[in-house]
């Protein structure tokens, strides 16, 4: 049986094969009509001259298509880039986000964000390449931070019962743990839950620490409060490996201590193991021996010690890993924000140049009617140039489409008609004898320009989408933005320049009275504003 593909080509061929027969059929039934109806001399010039006229129309009706499929062809088989394969695990997922970054960055341009990013990545790629696990210690400063670490360590790191609030920085301290062949840092980070500009500012730096670890141990001394269990939450969501340490438990008995630990794990619910939450004596009271020095226990850390080893030994390397991979989206995320800054800034300077253009086209060629200024209003070249600063390619005729869309819809809407009234209002102001005209009309269609131009730099940054209201509600909110009294004071300051005062000095215009200047509806000629724009 003849595979499927082969009678494709069979069924092509007969086609191919009667649409000759035809084509040879039409062309001996035509040559002998004209040897019926004309002179022998004159069949065979007319029959070139139909020959090149049908030839001429398929090269007309076929090139753009032979020219795109050279094009395809010319390509190649596209290939899939590098970044898209899925990465076998973490720290190859983490390197390719440093890699995104690298190429994002490339294209900031300004120097101190672009720095202050790139060290922040140099910093990731070291965490990269390091050999240790860091834990950061959190909590209030009354709980018992510094003593915990002391203990942790077996030597005295920081002043034990220092007032609320001491720690000011963080503090790091290195140490190695039997069983784990990576070192482990200990940080101890500034308390929180403190009062005043100080404490907030510890308390961010606190977090930001928090942010930058593979492992956290939140330090409570009793039950979670409303502020600490706040603090629990904001931890948990970072999405690092968590466990909570309940201190001073020498200061209750040992029915207490079960009571809060239960308390404790119900609190927690199925954010934390209950294993993961372990109870600590970092700092015992000592106790009073008569007729001697008082006895001073030793420090009850080793469940939190082995839970440590435990939790490091089995998932260090994946802490580090996703707390890498962590960090990489937190920074990715960052550079691309700053990059679209900059992309905005850009597109908001071609909307503003191509505002202006249009407004003088207008000044020197006035347009007949209102109704044409809505499709007049976004130039398809400034589409164009927009979309390709978002990475977009749009050729003329999808330009064009796009903006007499929304040409038509800022008509639809009425805003056209209501920028206009909203403009001439001001320009009455100081300009009585130009509301019909060519001052009006040009200053009418830079703003109109403006309105629709915001409106595409919504719809590129989000990849070529209107939302979920659709085209109405972003021009109906560009509309509403850019007729705010300081919005539109500033336009109408930059069109007197730009617009009217050119017109005027072209005698086209009569001369602005002096000592007013346009300005939004309800504000007097050069005083202050009387109300908002409505």
């Amino acid at each position: 049986m003849l595979p499927p593909r082969l009678w494709l080509w069979i069924g092509l061929g007969l086609l191919g094969l009667i649409l000759l027969g035809v084509i040879l059929q039409a062309f001996n039934q035509l040559l002998w009509q004209l040897s019926y109806w004309l002179p022998a001399w004159l069949v065979g010039p007319l029959l070139l001259v139909l020959v090149v006229a049908l030839g001429l129309a398929f090269a007309q009706l076929g090139w753009p298509w032979l020219q795109a499929w050279r094009r395809r062809s010319s390509q190649g088989p596209r290939k899939l880039p590098e970044e898209v394969t899925i990465p076998s695990n973490r720290r190859e997922a983490a390197q390719r986000n440093l890699e995104a970054i690298d190429r994002t960055l490339e294209r900031v341009r300004d120097a101190v964000e672009r720095q202050a990013l790139e060290a922040e990545r140099l910093r990731m790629q070291a965490e990269l390449e390091r050999g240790d696990l860091h834990i950061v210690i959190f909590g209030s400063g009354s709980a018992g931070k510094t003593s915990l670490i002391r203990a942790l360590l077996r030597q005295l790191v920081g002043q034990v019962g220092a007032a609320m609030g001491s720690t000011t920085e963080t503090q790091r301290y290195r140490l190695r743990l039997q069983g784990l062949a990576r070192a482990v840092v200990l940080e101890d980070t500034p308390g929180i839950l403190e009062g005043g500009m100080a404490g907030q500012q510890r308390e961010e730096l606190a977090r930001r620490q928090a942010s930058r670890a593979d492992l956290l141990l939140l330090v409570v001394d009793g039950d979670l409060r409303a502020s600490e269990m706040a603090v629990f939450e904001t931890l948990a969501q970072l999405g690092k490996r968590l466990l909570l340490v309940l201190n001073k438990c020498d200061l209750r008995g040992e029915a207490e201590e079960q009571r809060l630990l239960q308390l404790l794990r119900r609190r927690c619910g199925d954010r934390l193991a209950a294993q993961d939450v372990v109870p600590v004596s970092a700092a015992p009271q000592s106790v009073p021996m008569p007729g001697g020095r008082p006895l001073q226990p030793p420090p009850e850390v080793e469940a939190l010690l082995r839970r440590i080893v435990t939790v490091l030994h089995a998932d260090g390397e994946e802490l580090i890993a996703d707390n890498l991979l962590l960090q990489c989206r937190e920074l990715g995320a960052a550079s691309r924000e700053l990059l679209d800054q900059q992309r905005r800034r850009d597109a908001e300077a071609i909307v503003d140049r191509y505002g202006w253009i249009g407004a003088g086209v207008i000044a020197v060629t006035p347009l007949p009617g209102l109704d044409l200024l809505a499709a007049a209003a976004v130039n398809a070249q400034m589409v164009v140039e927009i979309g390709r600063l978002y990475g977009v390619n749009l050729n003329r005729a999808t330009a064009q489409d796009l903006a007499l869309s929304v040409g038509r819809t800022l008509a639809g809407l009425g805003l056209v008609k209501g920028g206009v009234s909203l403009l001439s209002t001001a320009l009455s102001l100081s300009l009585p004898t130009l509301l019909a005209g060519r001052a009006l009309q040009a200053v009418s269609g830079a703003w109109l320009t403006r309105v629709a131009g915001r409106s595409f730099i919504t719809y590129f940054r989000q990849d070529q989408d209107w939302g979920d209201g659709g085209l109405p509600e972003v021009l109906q909110r560009e509309y509403d933005l850019h007729r705010r009294e300081g919005a539109l004071r500033r336009f109408l300051e930059a069109a007197l320049t730009r617009v009217v005062e050119p017109l005027q000095r072209q005698g086209r215009l009569p001369p602005r009275p002096e000592g007013r200047t346009p300005g939004p509806p309800g504000e007097e000629a050069g005083g202050d504003p009387a109300g908002p724009t409505r």
